[in-house]
């Protein structure tokens, strides 16, 4: 079974408390239509679970397949610098069907990200954080998205709310 390398720390995207009982990790792909159906499954996972899950974001964007998917985790992390990440999140799941520069530029903008932030992403700024992630994915053996890992070790079972809850030991 693959480990997380390297474990959640300072310089990832979190909600919840590090003092959590559950840590999960995601690693996804904004773009990927199987992260899309994932998504409001692990909103509903996290809604359950409250403040006994420590959820984190790693972004895996497959661009060979998905072309709109990197340009979209780099604007996710233009929206962090103003702390937006989440919303930022939410917004390119919510959209997976507009993912083009212009609507990710409105998107930043509708967040609160001014004219120079924009611009920065759209001229790369950010790609280096987001390769971080990536190359984090691939040393954990990362090959698709979603994927999860809880408390430190790949999960290879359904990413379905119940599915999960039951590993948790909570009912939905």
């Amino acid at each position: 079974m693959s480990q997380l390398k390297p474990p959640v720390g300072d310089a990832d995207h979190v909600q919840g408390s590090a003092d959590a009982r559950i840590e999960l990790v995601e690693y996804g792909d904004f773009e990927c239509p199987y992260c899309g159906e994932a998504y409001p499954q692990l909103k509903a996972v996290q809604e359950a679970m409250g403040d006994a899950l420590r959820f984190a974001f790693r972004h895996f964007p497959l661009s060979q397949a998905h072309p709109h998917a990197e340009r979209a985790a780099e604007f996710y992390e233009d929206a962090a610098t103003i702390g937006r990440f989440w919303e930022m999140h939410d917004l390119l799941y919510e959209n997976q069907q507009a993912l083009d520069d212009r609507s990710l530029a409105r998107y930043a903008a509708g967040l609160g990200c001014d004219q120079a932030l924009i611009e920065s992403a759209l001229k790369g700024e950010f790609a280096s954080r987001v390769r971080r992630d990536f190359t984090s994915g691939a040393r954990s053996g990362v090959n698709g998205t979603p994927c999860l890992f809880i408390d430190g070790q790949r999960y290879e079972g359904a990413w379905d709310a119940e599915s999960l809850l039951g590993v948790f030991g909570v009912r939905g």
